[in-house]
């Protein structure tokens, strides 16, 4: 099934739909979400991509990311999509947004206006193995301190989003 997503000015206004694939390839800004789960210690769930994403396999990211459907709540497309992805559901709110452009692998780039929900649980996560391929818990401080030293290790808007954390 083709996945279409919303194309967003710089003001995240709707401008038009497009296949996830071809605006990868043009470098089209979209609307994008980026979850990000803590547990009651303040220790962030991270997940690893799994090898078989299209872009930045086996990185290290937030908690889950998406892309909303077509006059979808991005409350609503986080909640599913960290269900999809990490086998659990929470309630999230949304602390910022921001937009950024990067170029990838394989001639795609991400042109997102990207919104950051979090939300806190405690129970068990069950990683969907064709999405996650490791999960850990950390203390934001030590991870910091880590993507300062391994930038690679991590992906682009992760980067962008704990650069920007204290500013919360």
């Amino acid at each position: 099934m083709t996945e279409m997503i919303v194309l967003v000015d710089k003001n995240d206004n709707k401008i038009g739909l497009m296949e996830k694939m071809e605006a990868h390839k043009k470098n089209l800004k979209h609307r994008a979400i980026s979850v990000l789960v803590f547990n009651k210690n303040g220790e962030l769930l991270l997940q690893q991509r799994a090898d078989c994403k299209y872009h930045c396999p086996g990185k290290w990211a937030n908690t889950c990311c998406t892309h909303p459907r077509d006059n979808e709540d991005v409350l609503v497309a986080g909640e599913r999509r960290l269900n999809e992805e990490m086998g659990f559901c929470c309630p999230l709110k949304e602390v910022m947004s921001f937009n950024y452009i990067v170029k990838l692998d394989h001639g795609l780039s991400e042109n997102e206006f990207d919104h950051v929900l979090v939300g806190e649980y405690n129970g068990n996560v069950n990683p969907n193995p064709e999405e996650v391929t490791d999960y850990k818990w950390v203390d934001i401080k030590e991870l910091n301190f880590d993507i300062k030293k391994n930038p690679d290790l991590y992906v682009y808007w992760f980067k962008e989003i704990m650069k920007n954390w204290n500013k919360i």
